[in-house]
């Protein structure tokens, strides 16, 4: 792999949950010298590198020298979670001899993507002491098995999946027993199970990312939506911070984007708009602050299908290795408006890397992200973009290789533009 091609694998192999993105991140940022501003602690407002954690949300900004109350600032906003499959409260079920764990879908999972792999399992456990502990079991532990041809002689002309009954992952045989899955798991990272008093669980593929095509071209991994842009972000942050002046330059990455934002952590929260105005000097200065910022929205889009060219604009499709694509919607289901888009060449252009406009065949509605949601809260001007990616929502997707590095440049002259 390409050296950037390898660090974002590395970084999504690192990160199975946001809980995993976030310690991943901090990991970086500390690295870069950057340090902690405690959400409840004294603001820290003079110059350099700082980081915020909320649970599985991740801020992060530098602040140059010098830099006076209501300095414009420019935002990075992409988010840490994926469609995924969650265990339930009281995970420990099973039946016919056969051991299986309670899940329910977490956001827009194409769920027959889940079949047949192996599985491994991923999260936090929160203690009786009001501590969280971080436990990835990055092992094939589990599967969600398909009912074998022979049984369904029709499963070829349509597959029928029933959440409640046919999403169950098996991990074991005998008996279920409660408190199984959750002795098992304490045992991982050395904690007493009678001190778990509640979970955060998801499963994951623990196939590696690989490099597919005659010429290595293709990258495959599970959880492209969204950490190829949280990984972009990082890179560009931290590049941002030597070169930044008259702006300031912010990173985040939310939580809950897939179940539509509308939580403490996601983007519909309050505690991205608590930090820009500090940042901006305070309440009172934070109207001309906001008014000369810029966000950039940056979440994966759909490549172009080859399989089903029919779902797709003709004239607006975007293709891997072809540069980060802006997302343009009239019924603003994303948040680009023409000066925004400006901006976004501008800052390719100085890249020097290519860009790529997408819109949705008008018969099939595109989705949505955390772009429309904050420039309609904060007010301030977001631009949609995002690098294509195949089969999105699956439990492995493809992107072109170059794309990542493609978006990492393009953000971090967006984060230092300040025109």
């Amino acid at each position: 792999m390409t050296d950037l091609a390898q660090d974002l694998a590395a970084f999504i192999t690192s990160a199975p949950t946001p809980y995993h993105a976030v310690a991943e991140g901090v990991s970086r940022l500390a690295a870069a010298g950057f340090t902690e501003q405690p959400e409840a602690g004294r603001w820290d407002d003079g110059p350099g590198g700082r980081y915020l954690v909320r649970d599985g949300t991740l801020l992060a900004w530098f602040v140059p020298e010098g830099a006076p109350p209501g300095t414009p600032m420019r935002i990075f906003a992409a988010h840490t979670d994926s469609p995924t499959l969650k265990v339930k409260p009281r995970p420990d079920i099973g039946t016919a001899g056969w051991r299986q764990v309670a899940v329910e879908v977490y956001g827009g999972a194409l769920w027959n993507s889940w079949l047949d792999r192996d599985l491994g399992l991923a999260g936090r456990l929160a203690l009786y002491d009001g501590t969280t502990v971080l436990v990835d079991v990055h092992r094939p532990l589990m599967r969600v098995p398909q009912l074998a041809i022979h049984l369904d002689r029709q499963v070829n002309q349509g597959l029928t999946l029933d959440a409640q009954q046919h999403l169950l992952p098996v991990w074991g045989l005998g008996a279920a027993s409660e408190g199984d899955l959750i002795e098992f798991l304490a045992g991982e990272v050395d904690v007493d199970p009678d001190e778990v008093a509640a979970h955060d669980l998801v499963v994951h593929d623990v196939s590696p990312p690989a490099r597919l095509g005659e010429e290595e071209e293709l990258l495959a991994a599970p959880r492209l939506d969204n950490l190829a842009s949280v990984h972009a972000g990082l890179g560009a942050l931290l590049a941002a911070a030597d070169n930044a002046a008259g702006v300031i330059p912010v990173f985040v990455g939310f939580d809950h984007e897939e179940v539509g934002s509308s939580s403490a952590t996601g983007a519909a929260g309050p505690l991205l708009e608590t930090v820009l105005t500090r940042l901006a000097g305070g309440f009172d200065a934070r109207g001309a602050a906001f008014a000369t910022s810029r966000c950039l929205s940056v979440d994966v889009t759909h490549a172009a299908h080859p399989n089903y060219l029919g779902h797709h604009d003709p004239t607006h499709r975007s293709v891997p290795n072809g540069g980060p694509a802006l997302k343009v919607n009239a019924n603003q289901r994303y948040a680009t408006d023409a000066p925004g888009a400006a901006a976004w060449q501008r800052a390719c252009r100085d890249a020097g890397v290519p860009t790529q406009v997408f819109v949705s065949r008008n018969t099939v509605p595109c989705g949505s992200t955390v772009g429309p949601i904050l420039s309609t809260r904060l007010g301030i001007r977001t631009v949609d973009v995002g690098i294509p990616v195949l089969s999105m929502h699956s439990a492995r997707e493809l992107c072109g290789v170059q794309d990542p590095g493609y978006l990492a440049s393009a953000a971090t002259a967006f984060l230092t533009d300040p025109a």
